[in-house]
């Protein structure tokens, strides 16, 4: 198989042509070709700035071809750096279960990591149990809706807790900076796929699936692992864990009252299960504190990012996305996350008496406004302890802070008066796109000085990079803390944390950054899982082999 990369095309091109530049590029007959496949597609728009036209912005693309004689056309092209050899990473999976654990596994979480790494083990046949705090997917949507409609917050079943985690309200972007040669986010790519989600998520550069269809994923995923002889329990918050004198798991207590005996325990519970971190603390599990972001939310309307991005040509491609960073006089690093193209600011509050916000979009990426995280990077030199779980409390004091200030809803402000330190009091040319009520407000009342001096100066910064960023009626929505866990739980080469038999897992533990990365973690200790259960299973083997002996 061979690899073309640079192969450029307009945004109005056929299948067809496609095929056409490859054949041309290879120097190919028809008849010469087997078959090829789509590597990568990403948009060419370095020359649409102010003014561009259509026809500067192009479709690019990397592809695998499959050919009669691939050596001779190799040796052909040796000089031509945008052709060369192609083995795709085909992912391995982990040895199966010679027959089935007396005590399976148990995962705690169903988000990405959770999902990914109990779908794995179920298919290797070691039938686990995810417990999940939070409800079933489309009770948790009806949960949500209700909170977002005025209803009382359910700390259990939120924007943060229930099946699929924290991403199944995200834009549902795929893309990660994780480097993979084990091909694992190939495999997870496949995975959603195989479940409904769009086939170009396996090419596109910045791919992502929605809100929307996101929820259907997740059920499809769920149906699988229940149909592998895998078991997922609802509504099963773990609220203490069973050590024993030799510091290993034995089992996990549910709801306070069932006991779950088990010897592997995922812990794959995200970055806002904060009651499960007080815990975790309690019983001595090794925990430390770590940097993560705080900041914002800003909106503007989508027209305007997409001109900025895509010159003329805006109107015939997706909606536009981007990526900003900026550092201060100071020294603080301002930077944009999660930012959602066509899509909503929620709010993503998980405790009572506390507001946090995030952004989701769905597949069509439809909605007027542009949103963003804009996020301020702070170390537990910030937080003013150094207790374990000081960056916890930091987020808490914030966000009860939020809360106070927007009356129990989202507090917004426009950039212009957040400049100024006053309170707004009326809406400009940019409306809100939000899910769930918001409230005029003052956000330097709920962020530390330096993180609001750092957001003006970003943004201001962030506008001399798009036109029209730094707009006085860009919305400010506060805040936005949970861009990732306030902690990270160390593991050892065998992925197990200080307590044998325990596996710190995705986000939360601090091994991943979105829903990618989160699955692949997820895969990456379901392996570490099954080859601990293999091992068990040589070593009675061999006391049996010399029993008999």
């Amino acid at each position: 198989m061979l690899k073309v990369n640079q192969i450029k095309l307009p945004l109005n091109h056929s299948k067809g042509q496609l095929k056409e530049a490859i054949m041309h590029k290879l120097r190919i007959r028809p008849e010469e070709m087997i078959d090829y496949q789509i590597i990568k597609q990403s948009i060419d728009a370095r020359k649409s700035g102010k003014g561009g036209h259509a026809g500067e912005v192009l479709y690019q693309y990397s592809v695998a071809v499959t050919l009669a004689n691939e050596k001779h056309y190799l040796k052909k092209h040796h000089v031509n750096k945008d052709i060369l050899t192609y083995t795709p990473v085909i992912y391995q999976m982990p040895e199966k279960a010679a027959e089935k654990p007396a005590k399976p596994p148990v995962i705690i979480g169903s988000g990405p990591a959770g999902l990914f790494c109990g779908l794995m083990l179920a298919r290797q046949g070691y039938d686990p149990i995810i417990l999940e705090r939070g409800s079933e997917v489309h009770t948790r949507m009806e949960k949500v809706n209700a909170f977002w409609a005025g209803g009382k917050l359910d700390k259990e079943c939120n924007v943060q807790f229930g099946e699929g985690g924290a991403g199944t309200f995200s834009d549902g972007k795929l893309n990660t900076l994780v480097k993979d040669p084990f091909g694992r986010q190939r495999k997870v790519m496949e995975t959603f796929v195989e479940a409904g989600a769009p086939k170009d998520i396996l090419y596109v550069q910045k791919p992502h699936v929605g809100t929307d269809l996101l929820v259907g994923i997740v059920e499809k995923l769920r149906n699988e692992i229940l149909s592998l002889g895998g078991q997922i329990r609802f509504d099963s918050k773990v609220t203490d864990f069973v050590i024993d004198d030799q510091n290993h798991i034995r089992g996990v207590i549910v709801n306070s009252e069932e006991r779950i005996e088990a010897d592997h325990v995922v812990l794959a519970i995200g970055h806002s299960a904060r009651d499960t971190f007080e815990k975790l603390l309690e019983r001595k599990i090794a925990m430390e504190p770590k940097p993560f972001a705080i900041g914002v939310r800003v909106e503007h309307p989508q027209p305007v990012i997409n001109h900025s991005q895509y010159g003329d040509a805006a109107d015939q491609l997706p909606a536009a996305s981007y990526k900003l960073t900026y550092r201060t006089g100071k020294g603080r690093q301002v930077y944009t996350f999660c930012m959602c193209p066509g899509g909503y600011v929620v709010n993503a509050s998980s405790e009572e008496g506390m507001c946090a916000v995030n952004g989701m979009s769905n597949r069509g990426r439809d909605g007027a406004n542009a949103n963003s995280a804009v996020i301020v990077g702070v170390s537990p030199e910030d937080f003013g302890s150094s207790d374990i779980l000081a960056g916890m409390a930091f987020q808490r004091k914030w966000e009860k802070l939020a809360y106070e200030e927007g009356r129990g809803l989202v507090p917004v402000q426009l950039f212009g008066d957040f400049k100024e330190k006053k309170v707004s009091e009326s809406f400009g040319a940019v409306k809100p796109e939000h899910k769930g009520g918001y409230h005029f407000g003052n956000l330097w009342h709920c962020l530390p000085t330096f993180v609001c001096e750092s957001l003006a100066e970003g943004i201001d910064a962030f506008g001399r990079k798009i036109k029209g960023y730094d707009r006085s009626d860009a919305i400010l929505s506060g805040v936005e803390t949970r861009t990732s866990s306030p902690v990270k739980m160390p593991r050892d080469e065998h992925f197990e944390s200080n307590v044998g038999g325990l596996y710190p897992c995705g986000e939360g533990a601090g091994y991943a950054g979105g829903i990618t990365s989160a699955a692949m973690d997820g895969l990456r200790v379901a392996e570490a899982v099954a080859a601990a259960y293999t091992a068990v299973g040589q070593a009675q083997e061999n006391v049996a082999s010399e029993t008999k002996k």
